[in-house]
């Protein structure tokens, strides 16, 4: 599903992405840890063509992403081009992104109504739906505000699933919440992992990349130092950087 090949971003003379390689096959989570400023969230970022790589090509689903190839060169698609690949891919961010003067509901069906052009009621109907998924089905009529911050995540998760996506990138999605609050954002992104749902996430919780993931990436200073099954990476770590890093979280 997902085929990153020896992907680099530079922003100025900083290089933040080293050659970074990582494949995700249909229906697998890939958990990706690493320190803060490993790169990892502009990894995940690069996916969907929101940053732009210096080098190398990311394939989703077999489509080169943000670019079109011809002749051994790459073009850059224009920007409705790229809206409509993200289409394909859901995005969860580390704050929530939800209109504060939309209702959850309207938050959720938003992207069905404006951009896959749905009949409003049916989208009401599957907006309902992926409430009720997300254990929110008696706060549709809530506006952001009035919505704690872990359900906030479970509003915007529900929105990135209204579009059908082919692939969920996660970018810590419990990292801005109280603790006692991550608990329900895990608990779903669970539950979609255990529908098939092809998942990437940034994430900070070893538990949950020990419990769900398929494969684990760690990061630092924009290389991929380690990757295997959660085992692996985080019961038998075999470099060094990965011991002293789970040394600290675990």
């Amino acid at each position: 599903m997902v085929d990153a090949q020896a992907i680099n971003k530079s922003y100025g003379s900083h290089k933040v992405l080293k050659d970074v390689s990582l494949t995700v096959k249909p229906g697998e989570v890939a958990c990706i840890i690493g320190p803060s400023g490993s790169g990892k969230s502009t990894f995940l970022r690069c996916i969907n063509h929101l940053e732009k790589i210096d080098a190398g090509r990311i394939f989703v689903d077999g489509q080169i992403i943000g670019y079109r190839e011809a002749h051994g060169k790459l073009y850059e698609l224009r920007e409705s081009e790229a809206d409509i690949q993200r289409r394909d891919i859901g995005m969860v961010f580390q704050r929530f992104n939800l209109f504060p003067h939309m209702t959850a509901l309207d938050n959720v069906i938003a992207g069905l109504i404006h951009v896959q052009k749905v009949d409003k009621k049916k989208a009401e109907v599957e907006g309902l739906a992926l409430l009720e998924r997300v254990g929110l089905g008696n706060k549709s009529t809530h506006f952001p505000s009035q919505l704690s911050g872990g359900q906030q995540q479970r509003v915007a998760i529900a929105r990135a699933l209204a579009m059908k996506p082919k692939l969920m990138l996660f970018d810590e999605p419990t990292s801005a919440l109280d603790p006692e609050l991550v608990g329900d954002v895990l608990q779903v992104m669970k539950d979609l992992a255990a529908t098939g749902m092809t998942m990437i996430v940034v994430t900070h919780e070893m538990g949950f990349a020990r419990e769900v993931a398929d494969s684990v990436f760690f990061m630092d200073e924009g290389v991929v130092v380690e990757s295997g099954t959660p085992d692996q990476v985080l019961g038998n770590p075999q470099e060094a950087r990965t011991r002293e890093f789970l040394s600290k979280v675990l």
